[in-house]
């Protein structure tokens, strides 16, 4: 199955939990939670991490750290309402409640940091949103990239919040860098179900494996 099958491949494979932070999540009563991330969602996220590290997997995290002026949130922008999309220097832009806030009780990850190699913060600057854990929306790039090809990784296990975003982003941006990718349907969680079905069928057309759990 998924990982062995990648592995027997003879690549080394990292995984990247993507933005498993409380603002995401119903179980925290976060400003912008995704369906069915209760607690037991999170346990189950936090258990399949677990096993993988203990499995030798090497073990990433994307976190959501924005600041408060951040281009993304409704309020900065007068007359708006939550979840409208403007355009914004050619680009479309989503306007979301305020999430993930540098240095709040929220934006914290809600796994047990050990877990991590490391942590690639993400939508820190103010002037993009950056759903994917490799750039922003700016096309700016993060550490991702450098740190995986650091600990040669050839092949990545992706999942977390939101499938329809930023798993998505993050997902196909890894294969555009090159990487063998495997998404867990059954690990992420997406805001909507339409995006979150068209989200899986853009995965899958960039050639990346979606299954829907870790045998």
């Amino acid at each position: 199955m998924t990982f062995t099958a990648i592995t027997s491949a003879g690549e080394k494979v990292g995984v990247i939990v993507v933005d498993m932070q409380g603002d995401f999540t119903t179980w925290k009563n976060g400003s912008l939670a995704a369906n069915g991330t209760d607690q037991v969602f999170v346990e189950k996220v936090e258990k399949a991490t677990r096993m993988l590290k203990e499995k030798g997997y090497p073990i990433f995290a994307t976190q959501d750290w924005h600041p408060v002026e951040h281009v993304s949130f409704y309020p900065n922008h007068v007359g708006k309402e939550p979840f409208e999309a403007i355009q914004l220097k050619g680009r479309t832009q989503v306007l979301w409640p305020p999430h993930c806030v540098q240095e709040t009780e929220n934006a914290k990850i809600l796994l047990n940091q050990n877990l991590f190699v490391t942590i690639v913060q993400k939508g820190k600057d103010k002037r993009y949103d950056s759903y994917s854990g490799f750039q922003d929306d700016g096309g700016n790039k993060t550490d991702m990239d450098r740190i995986l090809k650091k600990n040669g990784i050839k092949a990545l296990i992706v999942y977390g919040i939101a499938t329809d975003y930023c798993v998505k982003a993050t997902a196909i941006d890894a294969a555009d860098a090159g990487y063998k990718v495997t998404v867990v349907e059954g690990l992420s969680k997406g805001v909507a179900p339409d995006t979150t079905a068209k989200a899986i069928e853009e995965m899958k057309a960039k050639g990346i494996s979606v299954v829907k759990e870790l045998d």
